[in-house]
């Protein structure tokens, strides 16, 4: 990743998407010949310069202070992803050498696949990459996967790009496509030397236009909880809710977790599926009661 054309690019787009009425800045007779802020007025907002702006907005940042890059946040309006996203891209630049991660995990111990089976909703373990790397029971069931976790291994931002199914799956595919670009764009940042995380976008933006043009957005966001409106081709309409945990234990994965609101339709449902994808003992046990 170049991250001197990141930077610039990511600070110029978060410029376009502020309207002057946002920021509070006075408007004059007379158009505008750029969207968004112009940068001295996003100079005049952070104390600084408009030739210092410029020049951090062209991603010569090497030197900028912590108070001057708070500054710009504010000015900026950036949340909380945005604002740590661009102090990941400059911690980068601040490197003397690229920093030596470990590998980015793809491997689940048993003991959490315990955990991911031991839980009665959809549950899933990823890393930043997105590769999807367990599934509980119905988990699997809900994705239409092998009960023997023989395909629980995929990546979810190629299953969503370039999977004719994603889009008969998800009711929030727009929604869906715009998150799993803008996590990408967050986990380049905190490792953009990872091969597989370069592999991954390189082959979404030469195979997917519309993946080309999300990740011009310079979008940003971290999993931490939302919702989730699907279509299950046998037991219909779904709608969860979900929670994030980053596993401490194993640095790198993720566990999500869909949540059901008890007596809902979805709620329903699920049970329905889950007894259908229970094994054949376990349901011959249940019927005998």
């Amino acid at each position: 990743m170049d991250t001197r054309s990141e930077i610039s690019s990511f600070l110029t787009s978060r410029r376009a998407k502020l309207s002057p009425e946002q920021a509070g800045v006075p408007l004059y007779n007379g158009s505008r010949r750029v969207p968004g802020l112009r940068r001295e007025e996003v100079a005049h907002l952070a104390g600084v310069s408009a030739d210092y702006y410029a020049r951090l907005e062209r991603g010569k940042i090497s030197g900028a202070s912590r108070e001057v890059l708070e500054a710009i946040a504010r000015a900026l309006q950036l949340d909380d992803d945005e604002r740590n996203h661009l102090f990941d891209l400059v911690q980068i630049t601040q490197r003397s050498s690229p920093r030596k991660k470990g590998p980015n995990r793809t491997v689940v111990r048993e003991g959490i696949q315990r955990v991911l089976d031991s839980i009665e909703t959809p549950a899933f373990v990823q890393n930043a990459r997105l590769d999807r790397l367990a599934s509980n029971p119905i988990g699997r069931a809900l994705y239409s996967l092998p009960a023997d976790g023989s395909r629980d291994r995929f990546n979810y931002a190629h299953y969503l790009f370039l999977d004719p199914r994603a889009e008969l799956f998800h009711r929030d595919f727009e929604l869906a496509k715009h998150n799993v670009v803008a996590l990408l764009h967050t986990a380049s940042a905190q490792d953009p030397y990872d091969r597989d995380l370069i592999e991954i976008v390189g082959t979404l933006s030469t195979q997917s236009e519309e993946f080309r043009t999300l990740w011009a957005t310079h979008d940003v966001f971290r999993y931490r909880s939302g919702m989730k409106l699907l279509t299950h081709a046998d037991v219909g309409d779904l709608e969860f809710g979900y929670e994030s945990f980053e596993l401490s234990t194993d640095p790198g994965l993720v566990m999500l977790i869909y949540t059901v609101e008890a007596g809902t339709p979805t709620a329903q449902a699920m049970r329905l599926l889950a007894s259908w994808s229970a094994p054949a003992a376990v349901r011959s046990a249940s019927t005998a009661t």
